[in-house]
Protein backbone atom coordinates (compact mmCIF):
# COMPACT_ATOMS: atom_id res chain seq x y z
CA UNK A 1 0.00 0.00 0.00
CA UNK A 2 1.49 3.35 -1.00
CA UNK A 3 1.99 6.07 1.59
CA UNK A 4 0.07 9.29 1.05
CA UNK A 5 1.78 12.66 1.76
CA UNK A 6 -0.58 13.15 4.71
CA UNK A 7 0.72 9.90 6.25
CA UNK A 8 4.43 10.54 5.69
CA UNK A 9 6.69 10.64 8.77
CA UNK A 10 7.67 14.26 8.05
CA UNK A 11 4.02 15.33 7.84
CA UNK A 12 3.22 13.56 11.10
CA UNK A 13 6.18 15.19 12.87
CA UNK A 14 5.18 18.61 11.55
CA UNK A 15 1.63 18.07 12.84
CA UNK A 16 3.04 17.08 16.23
CA UNK A 17 5.22 20.17 16.28
CA UNK A 18 2.26 22.37 15.40
CA UNK A 19 0.57 21.09 18.56
CA UNK A 20 3.77 21.65 20.58
CA UNK A 21 4.10 25.14 19.08
CA UNK A 22 0.56 26.02 20.15
CA UNK A 23 1.35 24.80 23.68
CA UNK A 24 4.59 26.83 23.72
CA UNK A 25 2.73 30.00 22.75
CA UNK A 26 0.06 29.32 25.39
CA UNK A 27 2.67 28.77 28.11
CA UNK A 28 4.62 31.85 27.03
CA UNK A 29 1.41 33.89 27.27
CA UNK A 30 1.17 33.00 30.95
CA UNK A 31 4.37 34.99 31.59
CA UNK A 32 4.81 37.29 28.59
CA UNK A 33 2.00 39.61 27.53
CA UNK A 34 1.97 40.22 23.79
CA UNK A 35 5.20 40.00 21.74
CA UNK A 36 3.89 36.93 19.87
CA UNK A 37 5.66 38.06 16.71
CA UNK A 38 8.99 38.30 18.55
CA UNK A 39 8.56 34.80 19.98
CA UNK A 40 7.64 33.39 16.56
CA UNK A 41 10.69 34.94 14.93
CA UNK A 42 13.01 33.57 17.63
CA UNK A 43 11.55 30.10 17.06
CA UNK A 44 12.12 30.54 13.32
CA UNK A 45 15.75 31.44 13.99
CA UNK A 46 16.12 28.35 16.19
CA UNK A 47 14.64 26.03 13.56
CA UNK A 48 16.91 27.52 10.88
CA UNK A 49 20.01 27.42 13.11
CA UNK A 50 20.24 31.15 12.55
CA UNK A 51 21.19 33.73 15.15
CA UNK A 52 19.03 36.78 15.85
CA UNK A 53 19.61 40.40 16.78
CA UNK A 54 16.89 41.94 18.96
CA UNK A 55 16.54 45.71 19.01
CA UNK A 56 14.30 47.48 21.48
CA UNK A 57 14.18 49.82 24.43
CA UNK A 58 14.98 48.54 27.93
CA UNK A 59 12.09 47.05 29.88
CA UNK A 60 10.35 45.29 26.98
CA UNK A 61 10.88 41.75 28.38
CA UNK A 62 13.62 40.67 25.98
CA UNK A 63 15.46 38.73 28.70
CA UNK A 64 12.25 37.21 30.08
CA UNK A 65 11.16 36.05 26.63
CA UNK A 66 14.46 34.30 25.92
CA UNK A 67 14.86 32.76 29.38
CA UNK A 68 11.28 31.44 29.44
CA UNK A 69 11.54 30.02 25.93
CA UNK A 70 14.80 28.23 26.76
CA UNK A 71 13.15 26.73 29.84
CA UNK A 72 10.17 25.43 27.85
CA UNK A 73 12.53 23.84 25.32
CA UNK A 74 14.81 22.30 27.97
CA UNK A 75 17.80 24.27 26.67
CA UNK A 76 20.69 25.56 28.77
CA UNK A 77 20.47 29.35 28.97
CA UNK A 78 23.27 31.84 29.64
CA UNK A 79 23.09 35.61 29.77
CA UNK A 80 26.24 37.61 29.05
CA UNK A 81 26.14 41.29 29.95
CA UNK A 82 28.47 43.02 27.50
CA UNK A 83 30.50 45.84 29.00
CA UNK A 84 33.47 47.91 27.75
CA UNK A 85 35.90 45.89 29.92
CA UNK A 86 34.66 42.43 28.87
CA UNK A 87 37.47 40.28 27.45
CA UNK A 88 37.24 37.33 24.99
CA UNK A 89 38.26 34.92 27.76
CA UNK A 90 35.22 36.06 29.76
CA UNK A 91 33.06 34.61 26.99
CA UNK A 92 34.84 31.55 25.64
CA UNK A 93 36.72 30.52 28.79
CA UNK A 94 40.32 30.38 29.95
CA UNK A 95 43.05 27.97 30.98
CA UNK A 96 44.14 27.71 34.59
CA UNK A 97 47.03 25.90 36.22
CA UNK A 98 46.05 23.08 38.56
CA UNK A 99 48.26 21.19 40.96
CA UNK A 100 47.44 17.59 41.92
CA UNK A 101 48.26 16.08 45.36
CA UNK A 102 51.63 14.86 44.06
CA UNK A 103 52.63 18.40 43.17
CA UNK A 104 52.36 17.93 39.42
CA UNK A 105 50.97 20.96 37.60
CA UNK A 106 48.83 20.95 34.48
CA UNK A 107 46.59 23.25 32.51
CA UNK A 108 42.82 22.84 32.61
CA UNK A 109 40.35 24.70 30.40
CA UNK A 110 37.47 26.33 32.24
CA UNK A 111 34.55 26.74 29.84
CA UNK A 112 32.98 30.17 29.57
CA UNK A 113 29.29 31.07 29.32
CA UNK A 114 29.28 30.53 25.55
CA UNK A 115 29.02 26.80 26.30
CA UNK A 116 25.24 26.77 26.45
CA UNK A 117 22.37 26.26 24.01
CA UNK A 118 20.78 29.71 24.14
CA UNK A 119 23.05 32.73 24.65
CA UNK A 120 21.63 36.16 25.44
CA UNK A 121 24.35 38.60 24.38
CA UNK A 122 22.90 41.61 26.18
CA UNK A 123 23.89 44.98 24.66
CA UNK A 124 26.37 43.36 22.32
CA UNK A 125 27.38 46.77 20.96
CA UNK A 126 28.78 47.89 24.33
CA UNK A 127 31.90 45.75 24.19
CA UNK A 128 35.06 46.30 22.07
CA UNK A 129 35.38 44.68 18.62
CA UNK A 130 37.87 42.06 19.83
CA UNK A 131 35.32 40.64 22.28
CA UNK A 132 32.50 40.92 19.74
CA UNK A 133 34.63 38.94 17.28
CA UNK A 134 35.20 36.16 19.83
CA UNK A 135 31.46 35.60 20.13
CA UNK A 136 30.80 35.97 16.42
CA UNK A 137 33.50 33.37 15.64
CA UNK A 138 31.74 30.82 17.84
CA UNK A 139 28.46 31.68 16.09
CA UNK A 140 29.96 30.95 12.69
CA UNK A 141 32.17 27.96 13.47
CA UNK A 142 30.12 26.37 16.30
CA UNK A 143 33.27 25.68 18.25
CA UNK A 144 35.81 27.46 20.44
CA UNK A 145 39.59 27.19 20.12
CA UNK A 146 41.81 27.83 23.14
CA UNK A 147 45.57 27.11 23.34
CA UNK A 148 45.41 25.09 20.14
CA UNK A 149 42.56 22.84 21.31
CA UNK A 150 39.13 22.94 19.72
CA UNK A 151 36.03 22.53 21.89
CA UNK A 152 32.73 21.94 20.06
CA UNK A 153 29.58 23.72 21.17
CA UNK A 154 26.58 21.54 21.99
CA UNK A 155 23.66 21.79 19.55
CA UNK A 156 21.28 23.45 19.28
CA UNK A 157 23.26 26.69 19.58
CA UNK A 158 21.44 30.02 19.27
CA UNK A 159 22.86 33.49 19.97
CA UNK A 160 20.39 36.31 20.59
CA UNK A 161 22.13 39.66 20.67
CA UNK A 162 20.34 42.76 21.96
CA UNK A 163 20.85 46.43 21.15
CA UNK A 164 19.38 49.63 22.53
CA UNK A 165 18.34 51.74 19.51
CA UNK A 166 18.61 55.08 21.32
CA UNK A 167 21.59 55.27 23.68
CA UNK A 168 24.63 54.93 21.39
CA UNK A 169 27.13 56.78 23.58
CA UNK A 170 30.13 54.61 24.42
CA UNK A 171 29.12 51.83 22.03
CA UNK A 172 30.95 49.88 19.35
CA UNK A 173 28.43 49.36 16.52
CA UNK A 174 28.78 46.01 14.79
CA UNK A 175 30.37 46.30 11.32
CA UNK A 176 28.18 45.36 8.37
CA UNK A 177 30.10 42.10 7.79
CA UNK A 178 29.37 41.02 11.37
CA UNK A 179 25.76 42.17 11.27
CA UNK A 180 25.34 39.94 8.23
CA UNK A 181 26.02 36.88 10.41
CA UNK A 182 22.72 37.42 12.19
CA UNK A 183 19.93 35.78 10.24
CA UNK A 184 17.17 38.03 11.58
CA UNK A 185 16.94 41.46 13.12
CA UNK A 186 13.86 41.44 15.32
CA UNK A 187 12.23 44.66 16.49
CA UNK A 188 10.85 44.52 20.03
CA UNK A 189 8.29 47.29 20.16
CA UNK A 190 6.17 48.90 22.85
CA UNK A 191 2.97 46.98 23.74
CA UNK A 192 -0.44 48.42 22.95
CA UNK A 193 -2.44 50.00 25.76
CA UNK A 194 -4.53 46.91 26.54
CA UNK A 195 -1.42 44.73 26.82
CA UNK A 196 0.38 47.33 28.91
CA UNK A 197 -2.52 47.39 31.39
CA UNK A 198 -2.22 43.60 31.71
CA UNK A 199 1.56 43.93 32.16
CA UNK A 200 1.11 46.51 34.91
CA UNK A 201 -1.51 44.42 36.71
CA UNK A 202 0.61 41.25 36.48
CA UNK A 203 3.77 42.87 37.89
CA UNK A 204 3.54 41.11 41.28
CA UNK A 205 2.09 37.88 39.87
CA UNK A 206 3.72 34.52 40.63
CA UNK A 207 2.47 33.02 37.37
CA UNK A 208 5.05 30.64 35.89
CA UNK A 209 5.11 28.37 32.84
CA UNK A 210 5.07 24.61 33.20
CA UNK A 211 8.20 22.89 34.49
CA UNK A 212 7.76 20.12 31.95
CA UNK A 213 9.71 20.73 28.70
CA UNK A 214 7.42 20.90 25.70
CA UNK A 215 10.12 19.86 23.23
CA UNK A 216 13.34 17.91 23.75
CA UNK A 217 16.71 18.71 22.19
CA UNK A 218 16.39 15.63 19.98
CA UNK A 219 13.00 16.82 18.74
CA UNK A 220 14.43 20.27 18.00
CA UNK A 221 17.29 18.68 16.04
CA UNK A 222 14.77 16.57 14.12
CA UNK A 223 12.73 19.66 13.24
CA UNK A 224 15.86 21.54 12.16
CA UNK A 225 16.53 18.66 9.77
CA UNK A 226 12.95 18.69 8.47
CA UNK A 227 13.12 22.45 7.78
CA UNK A 228 16.15 21.90 5.55
CA UNK A 229 14.27 19.21 3.61
CA UNK A 230 11.21 21.33 2.79
CA UNK A 231 11.00 21.78 -0.98
CA UNK A 232 10.47 25.32 -2.27
CA UNK A 233 8.89 25.81 -5.69
CA UNK A 234 10.85 27.74 -8.29
CA UNK A 235 8.46 30.71 -8.38
CA UNK A 236 8.78 31.17 -4.60
CA UNK A 237 12.59 31.03 -4.69
CA UNK A 238 12.53 33.40 -7.66
CA UNK A 239 10.42 35.82 -5.63
CA UNK A 240 12.89 35.79 -2.72
CA UNK A 241 15.80 36.43 -5.09
CA UNK A 242 13.89 39.25 -6.80
CA UNK A 243 13.28 40.97 -3.45
CA UNK A 244 16.96 40.78 -2.53
CA UNK A 245 18.11 42.01 -5.94
CA UNK A 246 15.62 44.90 -5.86
CA UNK A 247 17.47 46.37 -2.85
CA UNK A 248 20.76 46.83 -4.77
CA UNK A 249 21.46 50.22 -6.35
CA UNK A 250 23.89 48.51 -8.76
CA UNK A 251 21.08 46.40 -10.24
CA UNK A 252 19.65 48.12 -13.34
CA UNK A 253 16.20 46.67 -12.61
CA UNK A 254 16.07 48.09 -9.07
CA UNK A 255 13.26 50.61 -8.42
CA UNK A 256 14.16 54.28 -8.80
CA UNK A 257 13.82 54.97 -5.08
CA UNK A 258 16.54 52.39 -4.33
CA UNK A 259 19.07 54.39 -6.34
CA UNK A 260 18.13 57.47 -4.32
CA UNK A 261 17.75 56.03 -0.82
CA UNK A 262 20.13 53.05 -0.59
CA UNK A 263 23.94 53.03 -0.64
CA UNK A 264 24.26 49.23 -0.70
CA UNK A 265 21.77 46.40 -0.81
CA UNK A 266 21.41 42.85 0.47
CA UNK A 267 23.78 40.06 -0.51
CA UNK A 268 22.71 36.62 -1.84
CA UNK A 269 22.75 35.49 1.80
CA UNK A 270 19.53 37.49 2.23
CA UNK A 271 17.64 35.41 -0.34
CA UNK A 272 18.99 32.22 1.26
CA UNK A 273 17.77 33.37 4.67
CA UNK A 274 14.37 34.44 3.33
CA UNK A 275 13.83 30.96 1.90
CA UNK A 276 15.06 29.27 5.08
CA UNK A 277 12.84 31.48 7.27
CA UNK A 278 9.92 30.83 4.92
CA UNK A 279 10.41 27.09 5.39
CA UNK A 280 10.44 27.47 9.18
CA UNK A 281 7.37 29.72 9.14
CA UNK A 282 5.50 27.11 7.14
CA UNK A 283 6.53 24.40 9.63
CA UNK A 284 5.31 26.56 12.53
CA UNK A 285 1.97 26.77 10.75
CA UNK A 286 1.85 23.00 10.24
CA UNK A 287 2.61 23.15 6.50
CA UNK A 288 5.27 21.52 4.32
CA UNK A 289 4.84 24.02 1.49
CA UNK A 290 6.27 27.54 1.35
CA UNK A 291 4.25 30.39 -0.15
CA UNK A 292 5.15 33.87 -1.30
CA UNK A 293 3.22 35.12 1.76
CA UNK A 294 5.86 33.41 3.92
CA UNK A 295 8.61 35.22 2.02
CA UNK A 296 6.85 38.59 2.34
CA UNK A 297 6.40 38.07 6.07
CA UNK A 298 10.07 37.22 6.63
CA UNK A 299 11.55 39.84 4.28
CA UNK A 300 11.65 42.71 6.86
CA UNK A 301 13.59 40.87 9.63
CA UNK A 302 15.98 39.42 7.04
CA UNK A 303 16.59 42.67 5.16
CA UNK A 304 16.46 45.47 7.75
CA UNK A 305 20.11 45.10 8.87
CA UNK A 306 21.43 44.44 5.37
CA UNK A 307 20.64 47.78 3.70
CA UNK A 308 22.80 50.87 3.84
CA UNK A 309 20.43 53.86 4.00
CA UNK A 310 21.76 56.94 2.19
CA UNK A 311 22.06 60.46 3.51
CA UNK A 312 19.36 61.48 1.04
CA UNK A 313 16.91 59.06 2.68
CA UNK A 314 17.81 60.31 6.16
CA UNK A 315 17.35 63.91 5.05
CA UNK A 316 13.91 63.00 3.71
CA UNK A 317 13.06 61.18 6.95
CA UNK A 318 12.90 57.80 5.17
CA UNK A 319 13.88 54.83 7.31
CA UNK A 320 14.79 51.27 6.37
CA UNK A 321 11.33 49.93 7.26
CA UNK A 322 9.72 52.27 4.73
CA UNK A 323 12.20 51.22 2.06
CA UNK A 324 11.57 47.51 2.64
CA UNK A 325 7.80 47.96 2.43
CA UNK A 326 8.15 49.89 -0.82
CA UNK A 327 10.37 47.10 -2.21
CA UNK A 328 7.72 44.50 -1.30
CA UNK A 329 5.07 46.64 -3.03
CA UNK A 330 7.25 47.20 -6.10
CA UNK A 331 8.31 43.59 -6.75
CA UNK A 332 5.53 41.54 -8.38
CA UNK A 333 4.89 37.98 -7.31
CA UNK A 334 5.99 35.57 -10.07
CA UNK A 335 3.37 33.49 -11.85
CA UNK A 336 3.87 29.78 -11.11
CA UNK A 337 4.81 27.64 -14.10
CA UNK A 338 2.56 24.78 -15.03
CA UNK A 339 3.04 21.87 -12.66
CA UNK A 340 4.38 23.98 -9.79
CA UNK A 341 2.67 23.83 -6.42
Amino acid sequence: MSQTPQDSPATQRVAEFKQAHDRIMAEMARVIVGQQSVIEQILIGLLCRGHCLLEGMPGLAKTSIIRTLARLLDLKFQRIQFTPDLMPADIIGTEIIEQDPSGRRSFRFIKGPVFANVILADEINRTPPKTQAALLESMQELHVTAAGTTYPLDPPFLVLGTQNPIDQEGTYPLPEAQLDRFMLKILVEYPNKADEIRIAEAYMSDEKPTDRPLLTRDQIGDLQHIVRQVIVSRHVSSYAVSLARATRPSDPDAPDFIHRWVNWGASPRASQFMLAAGRARAILDGRLNVSCDDIRAMAPPVLRHRLGVSFTAESENINVETIIQKVIEAVPEPIPHRGEG
